[in-house]
This record gives C-alpha cells, structure tokens and sequence, in this order.
C-alpha cells in the first residue's frame, strides 16, 4: 500500500513538473518531430538490404532475397570490397590522427593570449573556414594546386622546381583532404575546448604561480587536466565515424587516377545505389557501415569507462 501511494506521488510530481514547464517541453516539440520525421521514420528503409526490390510493388511488398543475407554476400565477394574498407578506415583514421589534436593546441594557445582584440581577431579568423562550402572549398584547392597557375606550382618554379597538378596524384589525395580538413574545422572545433577552459578556476592558477609554477606547467598540469573529460568525450564520439567519410568532399576532389586511394565505401554505394540503380545492395553496405559505427562507438566508451570516469553512459 505504502509503495503504491509512493507511485503515486512521484507520478503527481512528474505530471506536475511537466505542467509547470510546459514551455520548455514545446520548444523541445519539433527537435523530436525533425528526428522522428527525418531520422527515424526512414529507417524502415533498411528492410531493402534483405529484399529482392520491385518498384511497382514498393519496400514492404517486394519478396524477401533468397537466402536473406544475399546482398552482403555480394558487397563482400565484390572485387572492390577490400579497397574501398582500406581506404575508408584508414582516411578516417589519419584524419582523426592529425585533426583531432589541432582544436586542442589551438583552444590551449588562444586561451593564453592577454589582449581580448587580438585574440576575438583569431578566433573570427579561425572559425571563418568552416562556413565554406565544400564545393568551394574543392574549388579553392583545385585553383591553388593547378598546374598553369597554382599558387602552389607557382612557389616551387619560383625555388627552381617543377609544378604538377596534385589533385591527379594518388599519393597526394589524403595529404590533400585531411590537410584542407584539419584548415576548415580546426577554429570552430575549437569552440568546445575554449569553452571547457573558461570553466576552470583561477584560484588553481593563481595557487599554482605562487608556487613558481611557469606557464608551460600551468597548461600541462591544470589547463589539460581541466578539458580531459571533453577531449574524451569527443574521442568518444569521434570514434563513433570511424567508417563514415564525408561523401561530397571526397566525391569532388575524386578522379580515374586517384581512385585506387580515394574510394570510400560512401562513393562506392553511390555508383551502386543512384548509378547502377543496384538499391538492396547500396542498402546493405549502409547498413554494415552503421552497425560497424554502432559497436566501435560502445566498445571505446566501454573502454574509457574503464579506464577512466568519463563515458556516454
């Protein structure tokens, strides 16, 4: 009886709370309707890596593949199956290799700079790239990098070497993407570490000079300290995109003689789902690519749950 009236009462505080911040619950509406409509609803669509597609007869009346994992089979037998998951895991890790760190420094360096004009100044600078389009930012590489009248080409002439264009050098390709990459995103990365700086108390610095601590030991022994919990929170979630690369980026700076390198595994559904209209088994690699996400995103934050006492959950 106790624990029934118990029930009872929290249910009266929950619905009365609800009614108390109402407001705050109708701005959240459409946040939930946007992922319910756009996020959710179209999940039903991954039914399509187990069947046999029939337009006329839609998703849901088309007849189930035979045997049910067929198109997987396919993606894995594929010619191109082994080279575009190489290329996929290891831009994505070179990416998060050298991209991760940059918003760190960048946040640690402008947190020590004394004049406010100055430091708004960089970071207006800094956080300018990431609202370039990619488009324009491909464009922006393709004109720097040309073999007539790079700027680039045009510096090596000018040092006695010789120009070439870059974009159609295989080994250039990740050098290219990752370092354009780390150019855009670092500034507005770094929004999140400037953030978590300005939350840490002076007292430890001001305590931490008295002792003769110079400014390379405040940053390695507070500052640091201080923003663990969001750099590993953001590895966290980092890691959750290990085998999802960008596909208008790497679509517009690909080419027949960077293919062997450029080829992810979201160009490849691409070419099989909209070109060669082969929908189950553009569907399938999607739906591998997710799950693959889904269990290395759970297994570095079981990891760092365990090692430390930051995690998701």
């Amino acid at each position: 009886m106790a624990q029934l009236d118990l029930r009872n009462v929290r249910k009266f505080n929950q619905q009365n709370r609800i009614t108390r911040n109402w407001q705050l619950y109708l701005m959240l509406l459409p946040v939930v309707v946007y992922f319910v409509v756009m996020a959710y609803g179209p999940m039903y669509g991954v039914l399509l890596a187990f069947k046999d597609y029939k337009v006329r007869r839609g998703i849901l009346g088309s007849p189930w593949a035979e045997p049910l994992m067929k198109h997987f089979v396919r993606f894995f037998t594929s010619p191109y199956c082994e080279r575009v998951i190489t290329n996929t895991v290891v831009l994505s890790l070179q990416s998060l290799l050298w991209g991760f760190p940059v918003p760190i420094l960048l946040a640690l360096c402008v947190n020590e700079v004394r004049n406010s004009t100055y430091q708004k100044f960089v970071q207006n600078v800094t956080y300018a790239p990431h609202f370039l389009s990619t488009v324009v930012l491909v464009g922006m590489i393709r004109s720097f990098t040309n073999t007539d009248y790079g700027v680039v080409n045009l510096f090596i002439r000018a040092l006695g070497g010789e120009g070439y264009n870059w974009m159609q050098r295989a080994d250039l390709f990740r050098p290219l993407y990752i370092g354009s990459g780390m150019w855009q995103n670092a500034g507005w990365n770094s929004i999140i570490y400037i953030a978590a700086l300005s939350g840490i108390d002076l007292e430890q610095h001001e305590s931490a000079m008295i002792d003769g601590a110079s400014r390379w030991k405040r940053i390695w022994h507070i500052n640091l300290p201080g923003i663990m919990p969001t750099i590993v929170t953001l590895l966290i979630l980092n890691s959750g995109y290990i085998m999802s690369v960008g596909f208008e980026k790497v679509f517009l700076m690909q080419n027949d003689l960077n293919l062997s390198v450029s080829d992810v595994i979201s160009t490849y559904s691409y070419r099989i789902g909209i070109e060669s209209a082969q929908y189950e088994m553009a569907t399938a690699i999607g739906l591998f690519n997710s799950v693959i996400n889904m269990a290395l995103l759970v297994m570095v934050n079981a990891a760092s749950r365990r090692l430390g006492d930051t995690s998701l959950w």
